[in-house]
């Protein structure tokens, strides 16, 4: 045995025998141990000597041996005894060998559905039998789950529990409950409450179904980090591809509770472990029953507290048909009411004799056939009296049993549940099916109404029919877009839902006459024969034409050939006032265009130059005629000479400007 533990061959409190050491945690050692009182192995969880004298710590250590000591459950590590041994706290549990859940998700991890919900019910069960008792865990995660030799479940390590009344600070500022498992709100302002576990659990079920954890980071403070600022993603993401479409597939029900149980917000996630257990339950009878798909159970999923009547917690008991009642019949003997004698001689016996009846007088012979005749008409008198009666009672007992005899009134069964209404149907000596319909105001699994209703007449042993509550009525908008208008309508039609009308819109990227959306939004619940639009393209949305007049060619031609227009350029043109290359028209000017159509546009040369006539030494009138037929405007300054003729221009003969523009002549 090594002697590099101290505590190795240590027997604690005189009791427990420290055998060798099993785990090292942040505030504890475990060993295993042997209870030398008992002759039994346990395991001893024994506080680090560093932390023995910190009077916070040893009160938490105490804190959590009283917690945990309070749990019985079947999947909880039961605590059988505290104590100090020179001055070193410890916890004495009980011994689970085997492995952890660690273990298995390493070998086995993505799982199948059924496969992980499994495992994680007796989990969670064990964790709502301590949010009952008004504890929380605050530090779930597969090493702290224990799977036993013979398959048993059971949640470990206390260590981090707390009562929800207790102070939840954490200890020495640091976060208490491992980063990959550890709820938003405890490491933004470390308060801790029951919702925290069904975080951690909500992840821990994402890892068993993908294989990987859905935080991940280089330091504990990245992932810390993305508990608080990231969502968590549907695990269906993460599966196996080759899973999709078969049996092992991730059904989006069972995507709703790992989403609503691993929300960032607590009041998105079921509030303790009860409701997320119910959650477990439900998903895991439906995927038993090859549920692949059910848009009310999913919705059912992320409820964040459960209707007491509808939790699954085991199989309804089949109804057993009531034996018959077993008719009696009793014989009915006539006897004399004179008794015996004690002198009989056949007293002696103890049978029940009794005296003949005194003899009658005997009649005269001649009075004989008189009498017998009166006798025998009182007989028939009397045996037709009785016959009467007989067939009489006999009718009207066959015709009240007909009519009224044999039926019974049907008792109210109205929101009764399949327990209360099975034992109110054995009260009454009925039997009862069950069938399903949905409900806007009764309960989910809670009875709406029977066949026969309450009150009406039904067979004495007969059946009534019970119909169940599944809930209001809801569907699943579907997936409209890219589909045909016809398609969409046949889609709507087999999800009970109406078909309204069709809008026209714009659309870049959808062809023409194909349905954009709907409406409302693919996947909502809404109710039966709802009507929804269907918003069909009409293509792409037609350029608006823009004046570029005055403007550079270069920028119109870019501008329309972005916006999916055809840009064509007409034959340059002169103009007095807009700049070589700026454009002068287009063709449409105005309006809109189809993209693919064509935008013509006729650009500037600039104005045109022509050469300035010689008009030297005409008259006034003569040069101006020249000038003008020349193309060019006059400008006349008498410069008061003699000669009365011009003396020169501006510009100058032979020079070059603009057609159209002013020439000055002067005059002397």
């Amino acid at each position: 045995m090594s002697n590099t533990d101290p505590l190795l061959g240590h027997v604690l409190d005189g009791r427990y025998e420290i055998l060798r050491k099993l785990a090292r945690g942040g505030m504890a050692t475990v060993y295993l141990a042997t209870d030398r009182r008992l002759t039994r192995t346990v395991a001893v969880k024994v506080m680090h000597d560093n932390l023995g004298s910190d009077q916070d710590f040893v009160s938490r250590f105490d804190r959590e041996a009283r917690a945990a000591a309070r749990l019985s459950h079947p999947n909880v590590v039961s605590v059988f005894d505290q104590g100090i041994d020179d001055g070193r706290p410890y916890m004495v549990m009980e011994y689970v060998e085997g492995s952890t859940l660690r273990s298995l998700i390493s070998r086995e991890a993505p799982m199948e559905p059924q496969r992980a919900l499994d495992l994680l019910i007796p989990v969670t069960a064990a964790v709502a039998a301590a949010h009952e008792g008004g504890i929380i865990h605050r530090d779930l995660k597969p090493e702290n789950v224990l799977i036993s030799s013979r398959g048993q479940i059971k949640v470990a390590d206390f260590g981090l529990a707390r009562a929800v009344t207790a102070h939840t600070a954490t200890a020495q500022g640091m976060l208490i409950g491992t980063v990959s498992y550890i709820a938003p709100e405890l490491v933004t302002h470390g308060h801790a409450d029951t919702r925290c576990d069904v975080y951690a659990l909500g992840v821990l079920l994402f890892e068993m179904l993908t294989g990987k954890k859905p935080h991940t980071g280089d330091t504990p403070i990245q992932v810390a980090y993305s508990h608080v600022h990231n969502e968590i993603t549907a695990p269906s993401l993460s599966a196996p591809a080759q899973w999709r479409d078969t049996r092992a597939a991730v059904p989006p029900y069972l995507d709703a509770l790992v989403l609503a149980a691993a929300a960032r917000q607590p009041a998105d996630r079921p509030g303790d472990a009860k409701v997320l257990l119910d959650h477990l339950r439900q998903a895991r009878e439906a995927i038993g029953l090859g549920v692949m798909d059910d848009p009310l159970l999913t919705a059912r999923m992320r409820e964040t507290s459960v209707d007491l009547a509808s939790q699954v917690t085991e199989q309804v008991p089949s109804l057993v048909s009531p034996v018959p009642e077993v008719q009696r019949t009793a014989t009915l003997r006539f006897t004399p009411s004179t008794p015996i004698s004690p002198n009989h001689p056949g007293a002696a016996d103890g049978m029940p004799y009794y005296d003949a009846p005194p003899p009658l007088p005997v009649p005269s012979p001649a009075a004989v056939p008189l009498q017998q005749r009166q006798a025998k008409r009182r007989r028939r008198g009397a045996f037709s009296l009785v016959m009467v009666l007989l067939v009489t009672a006999v009718l009207g007992v066959g015709a009240w049993y007909l009519l009224a005899g044999r039926f019974t009134t049907t008792p109210d069964f109205d929101n009764l549940t399949q327990d209360q209404a099975i034992k109110l149907a054995a009260k009454n000596g009925l039997l009862i099916n069950w069938d399903h319909e949905f409900s806007e105001n009764v309960p989910v699994d809670q009875i709406t109404r029977t066949d026969p209703a309450a009150g009406d007449r039904v067979l004495r042993g007969g059946t009534v029919t019970a119909f169940l509550s599944k809930g209001p009525e809801r569907y699943a908008v579907p997936s409209l877009a890219g589909r045909s208008p016809e398609d969409a309508a046949q889609a709507l039609q087999d999800a009970h839902l109406e078909v309204g009308k069709q809008v026209e819109v714009y659309d870049e990227s959808i062809a023409v006459g194909t349905v954009v959306s709907g409406s409302i939004e693919a996947g909502k619940l809404v109710k039966p024969g709802t009507v929804v639009d269907l918003n069909v393209s009409k293509g792409p949305a037609p350029v608006k034409i823009v004046s570029y007049v005055n403007k550079p060619f270069a920028d119109a031609e870019a501008y329309f050939t972005n916006a999916g227009l055809v840009v064509q350029r007409a034959e340059d043109k002169f103009h007095p006032t807009i700049a070589a290359g700026n454009v002068i028209s287009s063709d449409p000017k105005s309006g809109s265009l189809a993209r693919g159509k064509t935008i013509t546009f006729t650009v500037s040369k600039g104005p045109e130059m022509i050469e300035v006539p010689n008009t030297r030494l005409m008259t006034q009138s003569q040069a101006t005629k020249t000038l003008k037929d020349a193309g060019f405007k006059v400008k006349v300054i008498d410069a008061g000479g003699l000669f009365n003729r011009v003396a020169y221009s501006d510009p100058g003969e032979g020079n070059l400007a603009p057609k159209g523009s002013t020439v000055t002549i002067y005059i002397s």
